[in-house]
């Protein structure tokens, strides 16, 4: 890949945008403090990852010097990540060591959520500068979660709802609806992020079932998230809600083409299945869906990249991520092959800028 350079802007729009950085407590207590009394003795508890990496989950040069967890400390992001690659806006994305859909325990589930966003906003967004933030949902408990977008939703930081990419039921199913609601009204994009597949009571990670190996379940996380989206789509969430916004998160990208070319194409045949559905499916995710770069195909010819970012229409749905400070972190520098510049511009920063309705200066954002 060729590098191109990144400098923070420092009057105008942003230059670059991370749609998905990690941020995660020192220690759990900083959490458990916001949890109910009746949970506090219970603690964090949630399913951890299936599968070993072998390079561990996360970066270990990005461990804080005190050693504690990487993505806990502010200073170590900023000198490490966010200074370094000139980001004008980090899009905080929570602690993807949270798997809330998994929990078998669906009031815990919400609590958990709760307290976790409390955290967030009080550790991290009141930091200011580049932050910005996501409610982490526990789409188990939907009523629960509708009361908590449009209560902590309020906060100027706050930008998005992240929802675990697995659940129990496909996510266009009527019984989350309250939840879309509340974003709808309180403009508040959804994001679905993976980790939970095949963990606790969610579904296996893959069509074919439990795979062996960590190789396995990340080459194939994008058919989780075609699962989710295709549901979405054909249970009518896209034009029952015109005015709410999705985004498919570390699912990879190039799956897209092909997905929405077999959706209008089975749509011309079976559109008595689906009445509510006025325009070729593409059209509402062409309108509604954004997509994340990292984890990004790379093909031994990057024109090849070039060529189905060019077919999905990437300079209107496709923004950057880095995932940091998880093991694949994506440098800025080299991550993305050469493209039109008008197309780069959407993609590292205009995209997200647009659909997180973030002002030019992040200064001007307030922190409380």
């Amino acid at each position: 890949m060729t590098r191109r350079r990144t400098q923070r802007s420092t009057d105008g729009a942003p230059t670059l945008i991370d749609c998905d950085i990690h941020q995660r407590w020192k220690d759990e207590s900083e959490v458990i403090q916001y949890l109910p009394d009746q949970y506090k003795d219970r603690g964090l508890q949630a399913p951890e990852i299936l599968y070993d990496n072998v390079a561990e989950f996360s970066r270990r040069d990005a461990i804080p010097d005190d050693g504690s967890n990487p993505g806990s400390d502010i200073p170590k992001m900023k000198d490490q990540h966010l200074d370094e690659f000139g980001v004008d806006y980090a899009i905080l994305t929570g602690n993807s060591y949270l798997n809330l859909t998994a929990l078998p325990n669906d009031d815990y589930a919400a609590e958990l959520a709760v307290a976790s966003n409390k955290w967030a906003i009080d550790r991290w967004l009141s930091e200011g500068g580049p932050f910005v933030g996501s409610l982490l949902a526990a789409p188990q408990k939907p009523k629960r979660m509708a009361e908590m977008i449009r209560n902590l939703g309020q906060h100027p930081r706050v930008v998005q709802v992240v929802m675990p990419m697995a659940a129990q039921l496909p996510y266009g199913h009527e019984y989350y609806w309250p939840m879309y609601e509340a974003a709808e009204e309180m403009g508040l994009p959804i994001a679905l992020h993976p980790y939970t597949e095949g963990h606790g009571v969610t579904r296996p990670p893959t069509g074919a079932g439990y795979p062996r190996t960590y190789f396995e379940w990340h080459t194939l996380l994008g058919t989780y998230a075609m699962g989710q989206l295709v549901s979405l789509v054909a249970e009518g969430v896209l034009p029952s809600f015109p005015d709410l916004d999705f985004v498919v998160v570390e699912g990879g990208l190039s799956w897209v083409p092909h997905f929405l070319w077999r959706m209008d194409k089975d749509w011309k045949a079976l559109r008595a299945q689906v009445p509510y559905l006025e325009k070729p499916p593409s059209e509402y995710v062409k309108d509604q869906v954004r997509f994340t770069t990292q984890p990004i195909e790379e093909p031994d010819d990057p024109q090849h990249l070039l060529q189905i970012l060019e077919m999905m229409n990437a300079s209107e749905t496709v923004m950057f991520a880095s995932d940091y400070p998880h093991w694949d972190t994506d440098s800025p520098l080299y991550a993305i092959p050469p493209m039109p510049e008008e197309m780069e511009a959407g993609v590292m920063a205009g995209n997200a800028q647009e659909l997180y309705g973030l002002p030019d200066d992040p200064a001007s954002l307030p922190a409380k």
